[in-house]
């Protein structure tokens, strides 16, 4: 689609003003999902110089343009989302408009010509009032370059991501260097006779460079001081993970037996995996069995083994799981499961490291280090009569508890991108991450299921985002109250002011008239919305929107949501 500018003025600004929310509770402000700052121009100004005293001029504009780049992708996904119905000149326009809100520059169209589908683009710029010109010359004076560096990094990368290939622009003018105003001109990478040397600045190669090679140094330090490296990528961020990882490196060191405690999902078999790789049997099997997958009357003959002709249907012999992990590790979760008889047999080999397989008299003599897991409160149960008082004393001698998720929240942003990048190469998707009212939530969240359920959690959401976008908290499907909304907004003149019902009702009087949307459509919006967020659950739905579930599975059945 090919637009002029002169013809096609700034669309309304009231659909954004209505995405900022300033949260008193929380004391977070909101664009949307994504939460935002506001911050001193001086405080950026003194990271400029910090940046540009301690890397060097040319290394801290690349920092600073890489910023720029990467704050643009959210805004081109909230582009999309915000003006998806009206015109690709007005999905273009919230970049340059969001600048202006957030106090960073006025922009001022030029000229501006493009055609999405064909991938032909011209666009050039006014910026007034740049921030970044005038904390630079605050701090160094006038400069003989251009000096808005962070404006360039996100008008090249709101534009290359809106258009689906590389948009450069060059600041032509610059007030940093005595110019009456800044001006940029943009085209695509094809176009601009320097185009490497444009594509160089974005690139982080000489950074990477330096990181490399202090990368390197820390490596060689780690391995003189004979630190190793976590198996299973467990992620120890958290102080109660670093100390459950200095437990597992002190067991591994002796053949001692140990007993993993934690409620269900925290990842038990994870860490026996760990204590395994760290030991001397790294080399040698590490065999795993869920007790309670087997039937009562089979855990016997798994774990030893059985002789041919032992019981019907024993047709011929077979090595149980100890014979299998000899030399090596055997892990057997949900231990409270085994039958008496199977924990006498077990404490025999924990004692003298020989058992007879089911139906044999041949004595087999194994060396196998044992991880036992459970989730239940094994004292307890010897109260009860349930499981032997010789046995668990002799488990416990090297007992390592591992805490539920809710108590090592530090660690939840490493599991979540460890998990969006196992589901990415899964499914085949691009997903970028949660957005930060998910992460938010995700913080609020006590995690009953642990870690197992913000897997599950992680790969339906990687599922539903589409490609390039971040997991939103409507994809999110756990059980939590919604944050009262205390939150100031923005009105049409940029004045903070409480969410009230006349507010409410103005924003949506201006939405239907800046997006061209009549009741019907709003009716059909609203359904939509409140049927996704309620895990397509129509009684759920119909709570949310103060109906009856009769009313509400009319409606959705009316605009095919439901059959």
């Amino acid at each position: 689609m090919q637009s002029d500018i002169s013809e096609t003025p700034f669309p309304p600004i009231d659909d954004l003003h209505s995405t900022i929310r300033f949260d008193n509770d929380s004391g977070s402000i909101w664009l949307e999902q994504q939460r935002m700052l506001l911050l001193h121009a001086s405080t950026l100004g003194a990271l400029r110089k910090e940046l540009i005293d301690t890397l060097g001029e040319e290394h801290a504009r690349g920092v600073l343009v890489r910023m720029g780049w990467s704050s643009a992708q959210s805004d081109v996904e909230l582009a999309k989302r915000i003006r998806g119905h009206q015109s690709i000149m007005d999905q273009f326009m919230i970049g340059p408009q969001l600048h202006t809100i957030e106090g960073i520059v006025r922009v001022d169209p030029v000229s501006l010509d493009f055609d999405v589908d064909k991938g032909t683009y011209y666009g050039e710029f006014i910026w007034s009032n740049s921030f970044e010109a005038e904390e630079h010359k605050r701090l160094y004076g006038m400069a003989d370059k251009p000096v808005c560096w962070h404006l360039l990094g996100y008008a090249c990368g709101y534009t290359s991501l809106f258009m689906n290939k590389p948009i450069y622009y060059k600041e032509v003018e610059c007030v940093g260097k005595g110019d009456k105003c800044c001006r940029i001109v943009g085209k695509p990478a094809e176009e601009w006779d320097d185009a490497e040397e444009l594509e160089t600045i974005f690139s982080s190669q000489s950074l990477d460079d330096i990181i490399s090679n202090l990368e390197f140094e820390v490596e060689q330090l780690k391995s003189i001081a004979g630190e190793t490296l976590d198996p299973g990528n467990i992620i120890a961020d958290s102080n109660e993970i670093q100390q459950t990882m200095y437990l597992l490196h002190k067991a591994a060191e002796t053949d001692v037996t140990v007993l993993m405690l934690g409620e269900t999902g925290v990842g038990k078999e994870i860490f026996s995996k760990a204590l395994h790789e760290f030991g001397q049997k790294k080399d040698a099997s590490f065999i795993a069995v869920n007790c309670a997958a087997l039937p009562s009357e089979l855990i016997e003959s798994e774990l030893f083994g059985v002789e041919k002709g032992a019981y019907t249907g024993a047709d011929k012999q077979r090595k149980g799981r100890f014979e299998r992990a000899d030399g090596g590790t055997l892990f057997l979760d949900e231990l409270g499961e085994l039958s008496a008889q199977a924990q006498a047999k077990l404490l025999r080999v924990l004692q003298t490291g020989e058992f007879e397989r089911v139906g044999g008299t041949k004595t087999i003599k194994v060396d196998v280090r044992l991880v036992a897991a459970t989730n239940m409160d094994l004292q307890e149960e010897m109260k009860n009569g349930n499981f032997r008082a010789d046995l668990y004393y002799r488990l416990n001698v090297f007992p390592i508890t591992i805490p539920p998720l809710r108590d090592r929240k530090a660690d939840l942003i490493g599991l979540v991108n460890k998990f969006i990048n196992r589901y990415n190469r899964q499914h085949a998707k691009s997903v970028k991450g949660l957005t930060d009212d998910a992460m938010r939530r995700f913080h609020a969240y006590d995690w009953p299921g642990n870690i197992r359920e913000l897997e599950n959690i992680i790969e339906r959401g990687v599922i539903l985002t589409q490609n390039g976008c971040k997991i939103e908290s409507s994809l999110i499907c756990f059980n939590m109250p919604e944050p009262q909304n205390d939150s100031m907004t923005l009105s049409c003149d940029g004045a903070l002011k409480s969410p009230d019902k006349e507010c409410f009702i103005d924003s949506v009087l201006n939405v239907i008239a800046s997006q061209d949307m009549d009741i019907e459509k709003l009716e059909q919006e609203l359904l939509t919305k409140a049927y996704a967020k309620a895990n397509a659950n129509v009684l759920a739905t119909a709570r949310l929107l103060g109906l009856s579930g009769a009313q509400c599975r009319y409606r959705l059945k009316k605009i095919g949501l439901v059959s």
